[in-house]
């Protein structure tokens, strides 16, 4: 798979998506639409409503932000809040770009929950070193090539942290990076 590939999931095992007739989903567009609804009132079940993955190629640079602007109309086409659909578009992109910049590949796997959107983002490559040091405002890696394409602000993982609810990411040098993070929706 190139960039922007995607692999779309219903409902996992013909489960009904809360709020529904009982019978499983038409459709992942559906069955979101449906959770989001029922999210107010559902704790937090994990059932998945809907999943897609994507793969994102490392040095991409030209298809850089097109998963981020893929998942951002899909989350639209699900009738998401629109702050929700901003906050993970900024989270998104920022995680794309880290992977095209510092990675070979990763993957990018988003889910719709009763109660939230989570992402699960894994990369394989260099890895950080010093996670403490990379989460610090203006601290950036970025080589004189990334800056001229107008990155290296030090700002990414920063900027994921503060536009989502939940954050986590864990990094073996010379491996990869994992990033887990989650959009709750609003009580």
């Amino acid at each position: 798979m190139s960039a922007g590939t995607e692999d779309r999931s219903a409902p996992r095992s013909g489960a009904a998506a809360p709020g529904s007739t009982g019978a499983p989903a038409a459709s992942p567009a559906s069955a979101a639409a449906q959770g989001s609804a029922a999210a107010r009132s559902a704790g937090a079940s994990g059932e998945v409503l809907y999943s897609e993955k994507h793969r994102i190629v490392g040095n991409d640079y030209e298809h850089g932000g097109d998963v981020a602007a893929g998942i951002k109309t899909t989350l639209r086409q699900l009738g998401l809040d629109t702050e929700i659909i901003r906050r993970l578009s900024i989270a998104n992109f920022e995680a794309e770009m880290n992977v095209i910049m510092y990675a070979d590949e990763g993957d990018l796997e988003l889910q719709v929950l009763p109660d939230a959107v989570r992402v699960v983002l894994s990369d394989r490559g260099q890895g950080i070193a010093d996670i403490d040091l990379a989460m610090q405002e203006g601290y950036s890696t970025a080589t004189p090539e990334m800056r001229q394409r107008g990155f290296g602000a030090g700002l990414g993982l920063p900027n994921i942290r503060r536009h989502t609810d939940e954050f986590e990411i864990a990094s073996t040098p010379g491996v990869g990076t994992t990033l887990r993070y989650t959009v709750r929706f609003a009580a």
